[in-house]
């Protein structure tokens, strides 16, 4: 079954639950007398990780008829209504109990560049993973590795605030601005940084993300992270915000300026090498090949989109507002993806960089976008804004879905569903344009709201009718042209793709 069809059918169970405020120390769980980790759940379930929630489900007849003390200690009761938590435990219950083994964890080792990883799934360059501390808790909760923050041979001066978010009603985040730029600790102690987190986790990977202002500096650069500890180098040409000329998403847009900082980094360095793309051009192959033909190793992407946001009607300033004033800076989390995954899937697909390692990130949340981006050609997995917003703490349910998914499906590792999603990408030209694949409407989940009316009338073919038995939507065949508005519209999953049939045989209106 298709993922997207199980959360539709999990419909229900998702929508509460990402009412969950994800606390750090949940008192739902605190009040539960049967001492069920209800806030472990809820964001287990939040994070698509349904198997891994029923497991923790330890005893679910104990939410039968309990006065759900979980829901009266609920923090979110304080914003507008605590989160239906004897409801959503019980309809995790119906799903089936599917047992983990320890063993479980190897079918996420992987390798790529020669360089052995305990699992895919990287903290990517950015705040998430710019000191020892931090880096080395990540470790702790399970992060195979981390892109360490941009290093260069000065200290930028930053700004503040210096960061933005896109809201769309109940979602505070779907889309996140920032105007970092690289490493704000200097150049020694970001390789203190590097040698302490080698010897201290000798099996994580460690990937050193570098600028430099001229070949020389990027000659250095890679020099230095190959002794002081780096398992990989990542050529950053791709910030959209750094401030000084030929240098950030200047460089990616650039195919000459890739060739040259890429030898450039290249001759200072045995260290396979990847080349981190800016999606700020129209077509990403071109300097991907560039940095190729350098003597680049692999290639990683994307890095932000350049964006402005959230103007204040009244002020006329964007965010993030700094002193009166904001600029054209970086956008990224959730809202990215499919732009990632356009370009992701050029890459993979283009006949010069065929096989070339992929190292993948943006807008990757949960285990399913991971997978997704790995189906299209990514050997690897980056993360931030997600790190962000929720913490390292996805890290668990990452790696539980992605096992539990890999097992669901026979595959005996990670790296088997690496670019299993490409053979189904076309041209426009060769997609089958002589059928119509009908919606299926499910009258038992039907609600009567009429969203699916709505959007057919006003942006479709005005092929439904409110005109069924209980005020309940009815399609005209003859008007419909398989479009499928009417099932993304609806709130309650009732609508299902349906029959596919030969355009020849529909008599129109």
């Amino acid at each position: 079954m298709a993922v997207q069809t199980v959360e539709s059918r999990k419909g229900m169970l998702f929508a509460e639950a990402s009412r969950c405020l994800l606390c750090d120390d949940p008192t739902c769980s605190r009040a539960c007398t049967a001492g069920i980790d209800c806030g472990r759940i809820l964001r287990a379930v939040n994070f698509k990780n349904v198997k891994g929630a029923r497991r923790r489900l330890t005893n679910p007849a104990a939410c039968q008829n309990c006065p759900a003390p979980c829901e009266s200690a609920c923090r979110r009761s304080a914003l507008d209504r605590p989160v239906s938590i004897r409801q959503t435990l019980t309809e995790l219950a119906k799903e089936p109990l599917v047992p983990a083994e320890p063993a479980d964890e190897q079918l996420l080792e992987t390798q790529q560049l020669g360089v052995k990883f305990k699992n895919p799934f990287l903290l990517s360059s950015s705040v998430v993973g710019s000191n020892y501390e931090m880096v080395a808790r990540a470790f702790e909760m399970g992060w195979g590795g981390v892109c360490f923050k941009t290093i260069g041979t000065f200290v930028p001066e930053e700004v503040s605030p210096r960061f933005g978010a896109l809201a769309k009603e109940d979602s505070p985040m779907i889309g996140f601005k920032n105007a970092e730029q690289i490493s704000d600790h200097t150049l020694d102690e970001n390789l203190s940084f590097l040698r302490r987190l080698k010897a201290d986790y000798p099996d994580r990977v460690i990937i050193a993300s570098i600028m430099g202002r001229d070949e020389e500096e990027w000659t250095l650069l890679a020099k230095l992270m190959e002794e002081n500890g780096a398992d990989i180098i990542e050529l950053n040409f791709s910030c959209p915000q750094m401030v000084g000329e030929g240098m950030g998403s200047d460089v990616g847009t650039n195919p000459e300026l890739v060739k040259a900082y890429t030898a450039a980094a290249k001759r200072g360095t045995s260290l396979p090498v990847l080349a981190k793309m800016t999606p700020n051009i129209t077509d990403m192959t071109v300097p991907a090949e560039a940095a190729m033909l350098a003597g680049s190793d692999g290639l990683a992407a994307i890095n932000t989109v350049k964006s402005v946001m959230n103007v204040d009607l009244y002020s006329f300033v964007s965010e993030p507002r700094i002193a009166g004033s904001s600029c054209v800076s970086g956008y990224s989390g959730k809202a990215v993806k499919p732009i990632a995954l356009r370009f992701i899937s050029d890459m993979a697909s283009d006949a010069a960089l065929k096989d070339v390692p992929i190292s993948g990130m943006g807008g990757i949340e949960n285990w399913i976008d991971a997978a997704e981006f790995m189906a299209l050609g990514c050997g690897s997995i980056q993360v931030t804004t997600a790190v962000m917003q929720y913490g390292y703490r996805i890290i668990e349910d990452m790696k539980e879905g992605m096992i539990d998914y890999l097992k669901e499906t026979g595959a005996g590792s990670v790296s088997q569903i690496v670019g299993k999603g490409l053979p189904a990408l076309c041209s426009a030209d060769d997609l089958d344009r002589s059928s119509i694949e009908y919606p299926l409407f499910v009258r038992s989940r039907c609600i009567g709201c009429g969203r699916c009316y709505v959007s057919c009338a006003d942006g479709g073919h005005q092929a439904i009718s409110m005109t069924g038995l209980e005020g309940k939507p009815v399609m005209d065949p003859r008007k419909c042209v398989g479009c499928q508005l009417c099932m993304l519209v609806c709130p309650a999953a009732a609508i299902e793709p349906g029959r596919r049939v030969p355009k020849t045989s529909i008599k129109r209106v």
